[in-house]
């Protein structure tokens, strides 16, 4: 994917993930409740993702474009989580883990659910 999406943009594709499909008007009304965006930005966000080629759109009915994500919201995170351990532990989840388990971050009972998942793979 490699296309960065930021958080505004992200809580689009949340609602296309959820939806699958949704005109400009679809999209405004279900952020109309979660943010104080006005329509312009949400437009705006939108043809951003249609840009980056992480959002589709289709023309053919006329009066209102239909926007569908081109990438799951799997292959999204599956991405982002990627991304993240590249930048700040070199690619390493071992590294990701001990600093979490040193920083005591995660449980004794997160650890010892954590070492039996690993047990079971």
């Amino acid at each position: 994917m490699k296309q960065n999406i930021s958080e505004s943009e992200l809580e689009i594709m949340k609602i296309l993930w959820q939806k699958q499909e949704a005109t400009s008007a679809e999209i405004i009304e279900e952020l109309k409740d979660k943010s104080d965006w006005k329509p312009k930005t949400i437009q705006t966000l939108i043809t951003r993702l249609v840009s980056k080629e992480v959002v589709q759109v289709d023309k053919s009915n006329k009066k209102s474009y239909i926007y569908s994500t081109t990438v799951s919201e799997d292959e999204y995170k599956d991405d982002a989580s990627k991304s993240f351990l590249e930048k700040l532990y070199s690619g390493s989840i071992n590294k990701m883990v001990l600093s979490f388990v040193k920083s005591k971050k995660l449980s004794k009972s997160e650890i010892e659910e954590l070492k039996d998942m690993l047990k079971d793979e």
